[in-house]
């Protein structure tokens, strides 16, 4: 059976999140604001929940409609196929979002939604009341410029939840935002990454299990894993092909940073949870004293932005170390996100490209300062 599925992304993520998808072998995609759309079968529920890296949930879509009255939302939410997903018992709350719409009234729209879907169950299961005490399938009534998409999450907990961050740091990074930062660099596994600025060291696990190709989703649990339409064989299946598809046996070389010692003890434990402690190293440097003897490699950070007034200062003086420390690595490219919008004077140099990106609610710009290719070795391969 095929479906269609939505990925859910940030704002400026979804190029990322798309290719992605796309990684996966699922050539039917669409990329709008804030989703990429694919179809798929049963299966691809299993894989994208437990692959993609920088998409926020994984939605299967029940249906889409125009909607500029309140019989109209409750005649075709109920004509959907509620019964093929839901079973007697589910547990169905609704959420809702409105934008641009007739139908402003969001509490208004979950509770005709809602109603809608009991009817349809009724008429189905041929019962007048329902326990709601087995799966949970979280129905959302998404409007927006009168057209009404409904959807059943499947994800559960967003997907930066992976399951290895349990401490928490002053103005984490997302690990969905973390992995796209790398993956909107020229690194590469057989270069070196390293992350002055790494705080619970979400940017340097994020590019390790990049580079060990494991599944990010590998140790957690997912919504769609009780419901019955969904087999336990299929997730069975899609993690059986994440762990062989693994490359465990990779050397990594990635290095981060910080002058805080108690969030990089963090960073420590996070990176032995999510299984990659052999192939990432932390230390307690200030940015000022980072030096290297590779020629080559990737600089990826999210330094402080100086967003409160009294900030502001210090993380100007910090964008200065930043360009006097960075300055004599010419050959590296170096990546960095903030919000600060006068960085480029501070840093001293303008950026090769910028890409605005949001981290939470955060406007940024990630600002992109390219090396030259390394050379190839006799392997053929980059050093």
């Amino acid at each position: 059976m095929k479906i269609e599925l939505i990925a859910t992304a940030a704002m400026g993520l979804e190029a990322v999140v798309a290719r992605q998808v796309k990684a996966l072998g699922y050539t039917d995609v669409q990329v709008d604001n804030g989703k990429v759309t694919f179809r798929g079968d049963t299966g691809a529920i299993c894989r994208a929940n437990l692959w993609l890296r920088s998409a926020d949930r994984v939605l299967v879509k029940l249906g889409e409609f125009p909607a500029t009255d309140f019989d109209q939302l409750f005649e075709e939410t109920k004509a959907l196929s509620w019964p093929d997903w839901l079973p007697k018992n589910a547990a169905f709350p609704v959420n809702g979002k409105s934008q641009k719409s007739q139908l402003s009234s969001v509490p208004a729209c979950q509770s005709v939604v809602k109603k809608a879907v009991v009817e349809s169950l009724k008429d189905h299961y041929h019962l007048e009341w329902f326990p709601e005490d087995g799966p949970k399938y979280v129905i959302e009534v998404s409007l927006y410029k009168d057209v009404a998409t409904l959807t059943l999450d499947t994800s559960g907990p967003g997907l930066h939840k992976r399951g290895y961050r349990e401490l928490s740091a002053p103005a984490p990074l997302k690990e969905t935002l973390a992995a796209a930062l790398v993956e909107l660099s020229y690194w590469n596994p057989d270069r070196v990454l390293l992350d002055p600025f790494c705080g619970s060291g979400t940017i340097p696990i994020e590019a390790a299990l990049i580079g060990l190709n494991i599944a990010p989703g590998l140790g957690r649990k997912f919504a769609a894993e009780e419901w019955p339409t969904v087999p336990k064989d299929l997730w069975q299946r899609a993690r059986e092909e994440a762990r062989d598809l693994a490359r465990w046996d990779r050397k990594l070389s990635i290095l981060g940073t910080d002058i805080d010692g108690k969030v990089l003890s963090m960073a420590k434990y996070h990176a032995r949870r999510a299984g990659v402690k052999e192939h990432t190293r932390f230390l307690e440097l200030p940015v000022s004293k980072v030096r290297t003897s590779h020629e080559y490699g990737c600089i990826i950070c999210n330094p402080p932005y100086g967003e409160r007034l009294g900030d502001r200062e210090k993380a100007e003086q910090i964008y200065r170390e930043m360009g006097r420390a960075f300055a004599p690595l010419e050959t590296w490219s170096i990546y960095v996100l903030t919000a600060h919008q006068g960085f480029e004077k501070y840093y001293g140099r303008r950026a090769d490209r910028k890409r605005k990106l949001y981290n939470g609610r955060i406007r940024c710009d990630y600002y992109q300062y390219f090396g030259p290719r390394p050379p190839l070795t006799n392997e053929g391969e980059s050093d």
